[in-house]
């Protein structure tokens, strides 16, 4: 039971990063099996995927300390766009980190333009939690629960 528990972790980490993972199928194979706590899935899953989001974050301020080298991506320029629009839109665009492609580079970019961490840790964990809440509702109704 402790490696379902690991590999959920394990999965919603990676899935949390730039990585092509899927935490969601991991999460409702444990809940449909029945062996595992409904509650210590939905926290395992959270913790996994905000502390790979919090990876996110790290690299985004680690990454513009290139900002300087030729082989950087982003121009001034570009980057001060960015900051523009992050001022504009911000800190809210964290609720949509649970969304598949573009949460992740949200999560970057979050780091990137110096979200202060708790404010960045408060909605991350909101917008991630409510996600993996939602699906296990869903699949304890739909797929659980007889008809």
């Amino acid at each position: 039971m402790l490696m379902g528990y690991l590999g959920l972790f394990l999965a919603a980490f990676g899935a949390a990063t730039l990585l092509p993972l899927q935490s969601e199928a991991v999460l409702v194979g444990l809940l449909v099996s029945g062996h595992y706590s409904l509650w210590w899935l939905l926290g395992i899953a959270t913790l996994g995927n905000v502390l790979g989001s919090l990876v996110n974050w790290l690299l985004g301020h680690w990454v513009e300390h290139f900002k300087q080298r030729r082989w950087f991506p982003v121009s001034d320029t570009q980057l001060a766009k960015a900051r523009v629009h992050y001022q504009r839109w911000g800190h809210w665009t964290l609720l949509l980190s649970w969304l598949p492609i573009i949460g992740d580079p949200l999560t970057l970019v979050a780091g990137v333009m110096r979200e202060p961490l708790w404010r960045f840790l408060l909605l991350v964990t909101l917008a991630k939690s409510l996600r993996y809440a939602v699906l296990a509702a869903v699949t304890l109704h739909w797929v659980l629960i007889p008809r």
